[in-house]
């Protein structure tokens, strides 16, 4: 069965940092979305991040050409896709660990990632570290990975509370990311989505900025996925701008140009 998506995506330096270390990539065609958060020293986290998206990238493109070899464990209990998305990651792992290992002025470097490939009504997802995919349906957001973070770990264990994890210093202390070691811990997941079900993927510079309410209210305000994640962006430098942002709606079972007229419509009689 094939879904229509309509996506956007937005990335942006903040107003503190001195460059940009996020990349992303988006293909509606393949329903593939990838955003990754670097880090490191001598602007060696931008070349982290965008070695996982080209790779991720590549991975699918040459599955048209022959089958990759799995890499890593096969998860039995999901599927083939998802099972994918894993062995994409892990091999970026490996050349970002090869790179920084080869090169002096890129040793250690790292990067976050969040994957996510729409199949039909399926989503795989596979995550290494902060970066966040969030679920909107029905009025309501659900983040559907877990922050390998410390910060993380304690609200898990319900040592701190999230409200108390958003404030505290040891936040961007990362347990888990790409490139720290030969072999890389990946988390997978998938479920079935509903047509006009949203996916978004973010940075830690736009969720530790806005707040998953307001995340929400603006996605749902805006029927076009571009102009939300203009709003979420503008909202991030608002609230200080602390870090990177970067943000990928992808709205499912949605029609080009339809919500977008339709809005017009509505706009033009309420004058």
């Amino acid at each position: 069965m094939t879904v229509k998506i309509l996506a956007a995506a937005r990335t942006d330096i903040g107003l503190v940092r001195s460059n940009n270390e996020d990349n992303y990539y988006m293909d509606e065609a393949t329903g593939l979305f990838v955003v990754a958060d670097g880090m490191g020293g001598h602007a060696s986290g931008e070349v982290a991040s965008k070695m996982a998206v080209d790779i991720i990238r590549d991975f699918f493109k040459g599955m048209s050409k022959n089958r990759p070899a799995q890499i890593g464990a096969y998860r039995k209990d999901c599927a083939d896709m998802t099972n994918q998305l894993g062995s994409a990651i892990r091999l970026a792992n490996l050349a970002i660990y090869e790179a920084s290992q080869n090169n002096p002025q890129w040793q250690g470097m790292g990067t976050t990632v969040v994957a996510v490939r729409v199949d039909g009504n399926r989503l795989s997802i596979a995550h290494v570290g902060d970066s966040r995919v969030y679920l909107i349906r029905a009025g309501n957001i659900e983040q559907l990975t877990d922050d390998h973070s410390i910060v993380y770990e304690q609200v898990k264990r319900e040592m701190i509370t999230k409200e108390e994890a958003a404030k505290s210093e040891m936040r961007n202390i990362l347990t888990r990311a790409l490139g720290i070691s030969a072999e890389a811990e990946v988390d997978l997941d998938e479920l079935t989505l509903v047509p006009n079900d949203i996916l978004l993927l973010c940075s830690d510079g736009l969720n530790g900025m806005v707040d998953d309410d307001t995340m929400l209210s603006v996605v749902e305000a805006n029927d076009d996925p571009a102009a939300a994640c203009g709003q979420l962006v503008s909202l991030a430098n608002a609230n200080g701008g602390k870090d990177n942002i970067t943000v990928v709606v992808a709205c499912i079972g949605k029609k080009k140009g339809l919500f977008s007229f339709m809005s017009n419509i509505f706009k033009w009689f309420g004058r």
